[in-house]
C-alpha cells in the first residue's frame, strides 16, 4: 500500500476566525483510538464546540466531536471524550503562560491528516466583542465590494 501524503482536511472551525482575535497558531499531533481514526479517515468530526485547555503540564482537547465508527464493536469509543495533545514542552510552556493571561483561550481551527498522521491546528485567542465582530464583517464587505468595482473597470477596459 503507497503511503500517504500531503494535506487532507477532515474539520474546520469557521466560526472560531470571526468569534476570535487569532493570536498565534500551533500545529499538535493528537492521541486518538483505532476506531476514531477509522471514523476521521470517513471524514467526519465536528470542532464546533471544542476547547483546549492545559492541565498539569499537559494540553487537553475538549468537547470535539468524532462520532463512533459504524463497523465498530465494544471497543468502540466515546464520541465527545477529551483528547491529549502532542506539544513541544517549550511550546506547552508558552501556552500556559499565554493563557493565564485574562481573556485568552485555546480554540482548535482545523482537524486534518498529514502525512497519514492526524493532526489538529489550535490557536491561542483572545474573544472579540460584539463591535468588533461587526468591524471585521463592515471591512470584509468593503473589501468586496472594491474588489467587484476594480473587476467591473477591468471588464470595461478590456471592451
Amino acid at each position: 500500500m503507497a503511503k500517504e501524503t500531503g494535506r487532507k482536511i477532515i474539520a474546520r472551525n469557521k466560526k472560531a476566525r470571526h468569534d476570535y482575535l487569532i493570536l498565534d497558531t500551533y500545529e499538535c499531533g493528537i492521541v486518538l483510538t483505532g476506531t476514531e481514526v477509522k471514523s476521521l479517515r470517513q471524514g467526519r468530526a465536528s470542532l464546533a464546540d471544542g476547547f483546549a485547555q492545559v492541565d498539569g503540564g499537559e494540553v487537553w482537547l475538549h468537547h470535539v466531536h468524532i462520532p463512533e465508527y459504524a463497523q465498530g464493536t465494544w471497543t468502540n469509543h466515546s464520541a465527545r471524550r477529551k483528547r491529549k495533545l502532542l506539544l513541544h514542552r517549550a511550546e506547552i510552556d508558552r501556552l500556559i503562560g499565554k493563557t493565564q493571561e485574562s481573556g485568552h483561550t485555546l480554540v482548535p481551527l482545523e482537524l486534518y491528516f498529514r502525512d497519514g498522521k492526524a493532526k489538529v491546528e489550535i490557536a491561542l485567542a483572545k474573544g472579540k466583542r460584539e463591535y468588533d465582530k461587526r468591524q471585521t464583517l463592515r471591512e470584509k464587505q468593503d473589501r468586496r465590494e472594491a474588489e467587484r468595482v476594480i473587476a467591473a473597470v477591468r471588464r470595461k477596459q478590456r471592451a
